[in-house]
């Protein structure tokens, strides 16, 4: 089992999700986390106590990614807390999916760019300036950026902007031992536009006919099982690189 004991993780978009499981995850083993939300402060504050129930130390912190401002204090906020950092996930995002470029309007570019593209790119740069050598940057990206597919051009694109960010970060940091590499998820339930999916919807016929692991969603835990991966010792050789974690589906 991977050991995080000494380390501080900071996770964006954590409150609930993907984020969630992540922080949980690095918290069950021994790491201290700084939660990052936007909206929902309830939702934050119940990870940070499931995360000290579990005997790890973590705080919540505000922070818009898409502000520069409120992300720079969120990175010395987490410094002055726990001292270092050595893991930063970028997985902060919002999704519009079902929506053909055609159909896209500027209010939604805007939104999606802000977050997506400049939020995670920003993140990825303060990641580099106040990781200690050796540490694990990791992007949250999306398998849109794995296979194109209609109605996700605008979420998609706005994905992609990071995805190369990552290739070329890995080549920056590389000489300190910093690893930066993505997860790329496939359609994970109860995170994102999949947080409740009902039985009899048909997008889970769909999943099961294009899985060939298991055919069925993938979960939260799924995605925190790479980010564990990411963030040991077994994964010091490895950047710039982008892990499909779709069930062996192409995207």
């Amino acid at each position: 089992m991977t050991d995080l004991h000494g380390k501080t993780a900071l996770v964006t978009g954590s409150a609930g999700g993907i984020g969630r499981a992540i922080a949980l995850r690095y918290a069950s083993l021994g790491a201290r986390v700084i939660v990052n939300y936007a909206h929902g402060k309830e939702a934050a504050l119940a990870t940070v106590e499931d995360i000290r129930a579990l005997g790890a130390e973590a705080i919540a912190v505000q922070a818009d990614v898409s502000d520069l401002n409120a992300l720079e204090d969120l990175f010395q906020q987490a410094v002055a807390a726990f001292g270092k950092l050595d893991i930063v996930v970028a997985n902060a995002g919002v999704e519009i999916v079902d929506q053909l470029i055609s159909e896209v309007t500027e209010e939604q570019f805007d939104r999606l760019f802000a977050v997506n593209a400049k939020g995670t790119f920003f993140t990825l740069q303060k990641a580099a300036r106040y990781i200690a050598d050796h540490g694990r940057i990791i992007n949250i990206g999306s398998s849109t950026t794995a296979m194109v597919q209609p109605g996700v051009g605008l979420y998609g694109s706005s994905k992609m902007a990071a995805r190369y960010a990552v290739e070329v970060l890995a080549l920056e940091v590389g000489a300190r031992g910093v690893t930066v590499n993505s997860i790329i998820p496939t359609a994970i339930e109860g995170a994102g536009v999949f947080t409740e999916v009902p039985e009899d919807h048909p997008l889970r016929a769909l999943l099961k006919s294009g899985r060939p692991l298991e055919g069925r969603f993938g979960t939260v835990d799924d995605v925190a099982d790479a980010a564990e991966y990411f963030a040991g010792p077994l994964a010091r050789w490895i950047s710039g690189q982008h892990l499909l974690v779709s069930g062996g589906a192409p995207a």
